[in-house]
């Protein structure tokens, strides 16, 4: 099991795209739901929520805008490609993703190499892409997650949560679970930022002889521009 950094220029039109072009830093996205060629998705906006919000209502391809507080916004519009390329190539998206611009970071959990290779391969087709970092995903004996937290995850993943395509939406496990959709997001972000720390103990770029070659470029130092 492998964690991963990529860089994505993406090059077909998209809304977040025309949004984050003039910002001052990336803005974070936290993706929630892929489903049917929709994603669904915390856009964490911060002093751009109004504007931001504004202009999402206004797009007619975008399906629902929700203002979850004074700087988030919950969001489902047309995913762009992204997304669908890394969960139906059995990858995850981890952590905090961001946006700015053409530009995205996604963090990926992927099983194999062979699946971070076939969604760089299908990312490539409509953008540019370049490998931050890549690193091998360590377990622990001694779980971090709360009993709480982990029977969430142990149902999500049970019930194909974390599947492509996922054999249950958000709302359905939430159901099951007795909780609110809310609260499911909160007890899975929490989970997943416990379990990916675990694995990511070193948080300096993989020397180059040290990665698998997989058709592309390492990033340097500093990140996206």
């Amino acid at each position: 099991m492998f964690t991963a950094t990529i860089h994505f220029n993406q090059h077909r039109e998209c809304i977040l795209r025309d949004l984050t072009a003039d910002v001052d830093g990336p803005v974070p996205i936290e993706i929630e739901e892929v489903r049917n060629g929709s994603v669904t998705f915390v856009l964490r906006a911060g002093e751009h929520a109004d504007a931001f919000q504004t202009a999402l209502e206004a797009a007619e391809h975008v399906e629902y805008v929700a203002r979850l507080d004074d700087v988030n916004l919950l969001v489902t519009k047309p995913s762009c490609g992204a997304y669908s390329a890394i969960y139906r190539n059995h990858g995850t998206l981890r952590r905090s993703n961001t946006v700015r611009g053409r530009h995205r970071e996604y963090n990926v959990l992927v099983f194999r190499r062979d699946d971070l290779k076939a969604i760089i391969d299908d990312l490539e087709g409509f953008g540019t892409v370049t490998l931050g970092k890549l690193e091998t995903f360590t377990e622990t004996t001694e779980s971090p997650l709360t009993d709480r937290q982990r029977e969430v995850v142990v149902e999500a993943l049970a019930r194909g949560y974390y599947e492509w395509p996922r054999r249950i939406n958000n709302e359905d496990l939430a159901e099951e679970l007795g909780i609110s959709r809310a609260t499911l997001h909160e007890h899975l972000r929490r989970a997943e930022k416990k379990l990916l720390t675990m694995g990511l103990t070193d948080e300096s770029p993989l020397p180059a002889q040290t990665r698998p070659d997989l058709g592309v470029s390492h990033l340097p130092d500093g990140g996206p521009g």
